[in-house]
């Protein structure tokens, strides 16, 4: 069982990639790691897990702007985040979100964003489904062994 319908995902899914994309390439730099942990827990991603037809129909640029308007999210100085990482980090979550039937602030809980970025050279090249499979497996190994 899924959160929401198919037909909404692969948008949802480009979407998340592109406004981690877009906050990596913030000019001065902003902290990405905060971003991201507190967008995936925020409210605004709530509604989306649930394919709020609004949010869910913005593109980057306009969810970056709803969400630090609503959620009062003010960016926070940092280092940036090299290549295509943040791209693939937001798609990652939004599928696995999707694929696992839990919220996001649950799957970045299952799958922290530090194990993420470390993954990230071994699994970015996989198809998404395959890579969100295979770590969505260890989490399910991990959490039996507890």
């Amino acid at each position: 069982m899924h959160p929401y319908p198919e037909c909404y995902r692969d948008e949802i899914v480009e979407t998340q990639g592109n406004l981690f994309s877009l906050v990596a390439d913030l000019k001065p730099p902003a902290d990405v790691d905060d971003f991201i942990t507190a967008y995936i827990k925020s409210r605004t991603r709530a509604f989306i897990d649930r394919a709020d037809a609004y949010l869910s129909n913005l593109d980057a640029r306009e969810l970056y702007a709803y969400f630090c308007q609503s959620e009062r999210y003010e960016p926070k100085a940092g280092g940036g985040f090299p290549g295509f990482a943040p791209d693939w980090i937001g798609r990652f979550y939004a599928f696995f979100q999707w694929s696992q039937n839990c919220t996001s602030a649950e799957a970045i809980e299952k799958v922290p964003l530090a194990f993420l970025k470390s993954a990230y050279r071994g699994l970015h090249d996989l198809d998404l489904d395959l890579a969100v499979r295979k770590v969505a497996g260890e989490v399910d190994q991990h959490c039996a062994s507890l």
